[in-house]
């Protein structure tokens, strides 16, 4: 039987009919007297305990959307290991000078949003510009600059340049959300580990943090090997979600930790993308928001469906065809849009490995 929560009008009803039934014989409480404000009082504490209860049956379990803080942490920390913390942005700085003057390690670089780094080691000034290793201060997506950004020395260093220059950056990762914990929670209580399938190695995948997709190809090269592929849609958003090589020899590792020794060979890659065009006529309206919202909103469904070749039910499957139904679905939910023509055949993936993106729209 589902819970239902009174009312504060009706747990003051019941209230004051308490009272009165021993006080005055069932009559009504007289308005502004001490048994009826009294009576009142106690509703008003009895409906925030209501609350409090309400609010418990919403965290005690994880599927709710409306669960987090710390009973979310405790599923978290039961089946997955906990929440992913945030990782520190890491990198390296070019720094000048006088040749011999010494930048010692531990010295802070300032970026213009408020970023901060130390350099890890210290740096030799030479006759020319120099790389030093730096860190960021804080962790998280905050530091994560843009290469070639310009960074001053927070404490003047004599015979060093005030500034350097960020010339490569890897990026720091925000603490995980609580959708992405429960969604990752929910995920394991749902597939129970069987020492290995393809719903274990999902997992796994995206226990590393920055994972956000993730596909399991049994057999794709032969008799007992596995394709996993990953997308990594936040972290790398400037790359349209790919994992770079650093990112795929992480899961690799990690993987490699963790899979049973009778997977003769382990392929951990990013998919393959595959643009997909169309054009729409007789847009109504023909405005650039509306224009706008169609790319968004296919994009999304994209996000949602498109996949390359993975195990569905034990066994392998292609690479998702991209349907003209689908993008057209896409396109009558765009916002403001209110009639259009789409002319555009079903898109089937040409390899294993493809993974359906948004090419080019044309309108007209």
């Amino acid at each position: 039987m589902p819970l239902q929560i009174p009312s504060l009008p009706e747990v003051r009803g019941l209230s004051r009919d308490f009272l009165a039934a021993y006080l005055t014989g069932g009559a009504d409480l007289p308005p502004n007297s001490r048994a009826r404000v009294l009576s009142d009082d106690n509703a008003g504490l009895a409906f925030g305990a209501y609350q409090f209860i309400a609010r418990l049956a919403v965290e005690f379990l994880p599927d709710e959307g409306g669960a987090g803080g710390e009973f979310l942490e405790r599923w978290a920390n039961i089946y997955v290991g906990g929440r992913q913390a945030a990782t520190f942005a890491t990198g390296t700085a070019v720094a000048s000078g006088i040749a011999g003057t010494v930048l010692p390690a531990g010295s802070q670089l300032a970026g213009g949003n408020g970023a901060t780094f130390e350099t890890t080691q210290a740096l030799t000034v030479g006759p020319s510009p120099a790389p030093v290793p730096i860190r960021a201060i804080t962790a998280g997506s905050a530091a994560n600059l843009a290469v070639g950004t310009s960074l001053s020395l927070a404490t003047a260093v004599a015979g060093v340049n005030a500034t350097a220059t960020l010339t490569a950056l890897q990026p720091g990762i925000d603490t995980e959300s609580d959708d992405s914990l429960r969604e990752r929670v929910l995920f394991r209580m749902r597939r129970v580990p069987q020492g290995g399938d393809a719903d274990d190695y999902i997992g796994w995948a995206r226990d590393v943090p920055g994972v956000t997709r993730v596909w399991v190809s049994p057999h794709e090269m032969g008799p007992g090997s596995l394709a996993v592929r990953f997308m990594m849609d936040d972290l790398r958003a400037g790359s349209r979600g790919l994992p770079n090589p650093n990112d795929i020899a992480t899961v690799r590792a990690y993987l490699d930790e963790r899979r049973p020794v009778t997977v003769q060979d382990l392929y951990v890659g990013a998919p393959v993308t595959e643009p997909i065009g169309f054009r729409v006529r007789a847009l109504t309206p023909n405005t650039a928001a509306a224009r706008n919202a169609i790319a968004a909103s296919v994009t999304a469904m994209l996000a949602e469906r498109a996949a390359p070749a993975r195990a569905v039910g034990g066994r392998r499957v292609a690479a998702q065809t991209i349907f003209a139904a689908w993008v057209s679905e896409a396109i009558s939910a765009a916002a403001g849009v209110v009639s259009f023509h789409l002319d555009m055949d079903d898109h089937v993936m040409p390899t294993n490995a493809s993974l359906a993106t948004l090419g080019s729209i044309s309108f007209g």
